[in-house]
């Protein structure tokens, strides 16, 4: 497979022939809307309606063609359609749809090859549809082998839309309600190291991981009954604005896990499968869980989803009855395997590492010049810009990020709002070229919203 394949068809992306969201757009969405409910907020401020894709392109069905840095949240990584992928999900959706969980050819290839990629001993696994589901059966299978029922999570984390998944996260969003009235039992959340908003902070103001962890072990000891099960929480927080902790935490949050007798699970389900650089986003810091998820980019579109827990913890997934009706079907198993197979080919970890730096300094020299950027971060290519009404208060400007977010889509960036935070997941097959268009955009667009507030 030449890795090139998707250079003809970014050629003059962005093309805006008509400002978007264009009347044909505008018309779908209504008609769609008229029965479809529960928009996210990206398609409410931005009612586009895109019928192909290819590449790091998309088009909408008024012609206009998009520069992607949104990858579907976080969903097609190796590019729309790829080709390889393409081929290999056709190739069982002519021949075997699904079997349960028996095994096939394609499964066996898979399981290999996902064992071989991932650190340490985890081994143990099972497939699902989604990535809501995976988490839920990470749970159960904590339970199993701990025999403990607590759990630990974080601030502003997101791991999904049920019941356990929710419990685990923030239930009070803004005008979303269907959270509560309240979290499961057991259920807790902490702090989690935010470096420009430290919750804990040393007397120059800079985060104190030590803090964290110390209000950990008192929490533990205080508000729980002894009973917890793992500490789940996202490597990198996706929704909660692409925020990384420093470096040390997570190996002094993998030493609290082991003298607790804690599990530490990893929802990797946004950050793992290559978009850091690195196959887990765990590791980045040399840590491996004891349970981990895998989403999003790991079917690179088609619906599959992985729990995955250390070899020693494998038989717990037969105590829980983990299967499911959909996870793990050839064409699933064809959509992963030929994912990872894509990553390893085109050498995309790699390109990832050093694209990813070029965005760092790029947005680093961005946040010096422009009064309303308060902060940058990132890995690889996961990305986020905040956006404040003054850098000495750091007070969130949450109007100005949904205006630098319809902007740039009007310009032709199709990508993702979160509140003040811009964020960034650009498809991991992206260069400098398209990376710098990408941001030359999401510049202009700034300085324009700069303009309209008197800055």
């Amino acid at each position: 497979m030449n890795k090139n394949w998707w250079r003809k068809s970014a050629e003059n992306i962005p093309n805006i022939v008509i400002r978007p969201p264009g009347p044909k757009s505008l018309k779908m969405h209504k008609n769609t809307t008229r029965y479809f409910r529960g928009l996210s907020s990206q398609v409410k401020l931005f009612p586009v309606s895109f019928e192909e894709g290819h590449g790091i392109s998309l088009t909408d069905v008024d012609g206009n063609r998009y520069l992607d840095f949104s990858s579907g949240i976080y969903v097609t990584s190796l590019g729309h359609c790829h080709p390889k992928i393409s081929e290999a999900v056709s190739k069982w959706a002519n021949k075997l749809m699904n079997c349960h969980d028996f095994t096939t050819p394609v499964k066996e290839k898979l399981v290999e090859k996902l064992a071989g990629i991932l650190p340490g001993n985890l081994n143990g696994i099972q497939f699902y549809s989604d990535g809501a589901s995976a988490v839920e059966a990470g749970i159960r299978a904590a339970r199993a082998i701990t025999g403990k029922q607590e759990f630990i999570s974080c601030f502003r984390d997101f791991h999904g839309k049920s019941m356990g998944a929710v419990s685990l996260a923030q239930m009070l969003r803004g005008d979303v309600f269907s959270y509560g009235p309240t979290r499961a039992p057991g259920f807790y959340m902490v702090p989690r190291p935010n470096p420009y908003r430290p919750t804990f902070a040393k007397a120059d103001g800079s985060i104190d991981t030590d803090g964290y962890i110390d209000f950990y072990k008192e929490f533990i000891q205080e508000a729980t009954v002894g009973n917890v099960s793992a500490f789940i929480l996202e490597p990198a927080q996706g929704w909660g604005g692409s925020i990384f902790p420093p470096d040390d935490f997570f190996p002094k949050l993998r030493k609290l896990c082991d003298e607790n007798n804690i599990l530490l699970f990893s929802d990797e389900v946004l950050a793992g499968m290559g978009r850091t650089g690195e196959w887990l986003c765990l590791d980045n810091w040399n840590t491996i869980p004891d349970i981990v998820t895998f989403g999003k980019s790991f079917g690179n579109g088609f619906p599959v989803t992985a729990m995955v827990v250390k070899e020693e913890y494998a038989d717990a997934l037969d105590l829980i009855s983990a299967s499911s009706s959909y996870g793990g079907n050839p064409m699933a198993c064809a959509a992963a395997l030929a994912s990872i197979e894509v990553i390893e080919e085109e050498d995309l970890l790699e390109n990832v590492r050093t694209v990813g730096k070029w965005f760092l300094k790029r947005m680093k020299k961005m946040q010096e010049e422009h009064p309303i950027i308060g902060d940058i971060k990132g890995k690889g290519f996961l990305l986020g810009i905040e956006l404040v009404k003054d850098k000495q208060t750091k007070e969130p400007f949450n109007e100005a990020g949904k205006l630098v977010y319809q902007k740039a889509f009007t310009k032709g960036l199709a990508w993702i709002p979160a509140g003040h935070i811009l964020r960034m997941s650009p498809p991991l097959i992206m260069d400098e070229k398209f990376a710098a268009m990408g941001m030359d955009i999401i510049e202009e667009s700034i300085t324009e919203v700069e303009k309209e507030f008197g800055y």
